[in-house]
């Protein structure tokens, strides 16, 4: 994306959230993490997200960031959009990051500083500072569970920022959302930020949703998002509630952590969560093989399992 017309412009449809696959001895693999972003491209998704909080940015340095960002957009070499998530609690470090994910032609994920008592003025003041280092403009990522939850009357401030083109909306109570799309809709692009309740905004009028758990169920959740862009709720309904066991497991041992187990069964490049995270126990990767096990064996799941 080269400016702030085709970054909006682009900015619609389902990402993928790509996890970032480290090995055992916490090292980032770059191949694999190559080979799940060809994988979902390749399926027909409309974008990714990198280096996001499921891509566990908080536990890379920024030189680790940068890497990957370049890694990537190397490999995708502009067939879809891409969002670069260069949120963090040092604003020289967001600066750096910001400025790197506008000029290599990513969409920058930016979300309010990780400060204590930070005032609306102030974090105003920090997104307005962000938003012109990137030429294709940035995304409000509004994180109720890294940070500071934005209400919609702040957001509505912050969408009067000229290079603001977006907002990744992480607070799904269903008043917010209603709220959000009806006074926001055509101003800037609404992105539903969970694949676990993503029917509701996007009936609402959201313009796309990024998924973590498509890195593990990518046919899946493509299908159900496909069906609902087509108008057909109900089998977009159907196939949504065919990986409730699923999101069931995610919600209690948590993501990325489940997600990577899950695409470790499956043959993809989750590989291991880095420190302060755990790599999912046995047991539980039992359980997530009977739901694998489950899901294959419904043809409309598209889920296959590795021999």
């Amino acid at each position: 994306m080269k400016d702030l017309v085709e970054s909006r412009e682009r900015l619609k449809g389902i990402f993928n959230i790509t996890v970032t696959p480290f090995t055992a001895d916490g090292e980032i693999d770059f191949d694999g993490l190559c080979r799940n972003v060809e994988r979902v491209i390749t399926l027909g998704y409309d974008g990714i997200l990198i280096g996001g909080t499921y891509g566990e940015f908080p536990t890379l340095t920024v030189a680790e960031r940068a890497a990957i960002f370049r890694r990537v957009m190397d490999a995708v070499n502009d067939r879809v959009p891409v969002m670069l998530c260069s949120a963090g609690s040092d604003p020289r470090a967001v600066k750096e990051l910001t400025a790197l994910a506008g000029e290599l032609g990513g969409l920058p994920m930016v979300t309010p500083p990780f400060v204590s008592e930070v005032t609306d003025e102030q974090i105003v003041s920090f997104f307005k500072q962000m938003a012109p280092l990137s030429r294709t403009g940035i995304l409000v990522y509004n994180a109720p569970g890294i940070g500071i939850t934005l209400a919609p009357a702040l957001l509505e401030q912050l969408a009067d920022i000229p290079q603001v083109v977006g907002i990744k909306q992480g607070d799904l109570n269903p008043t917010v959302i209603d709220q959000l799309a009806n006074r926001l809709s055509g101003r800037l692009r609404l992105f539903c930020a969970s694949d676990l309740a993503f029917l509701g905004p996007m009936m609402c009028g959201f313009d796309g949703i990024s998924s973590t758990n498509s890195g593990a169920l990518p046919e899946l959740i493509l299908a159900a998002y496909r069906a609902l862009e087509r108008g057909d709720a109900h089998t977009a309904r159907d196939l949504h509630r065919l990986w409730y066991g699923y999101r069931g497991l995610a919600r209690r041992f948590g993501q990325p952590q489940l997600v990577k187990a899950a695409m470790n069964l499956r043959g993809f490049d989750g590989g291991h969560v880095r420190s302060p995270l755990i790599d999912v126990a046995e047991p539980v990767i039992a359980q997530l093989q009977e739901e694998l096990t489950r899901l294959a064996a419904d043809s409309r799941s598209g889920v296959v399992l590795k021999n």
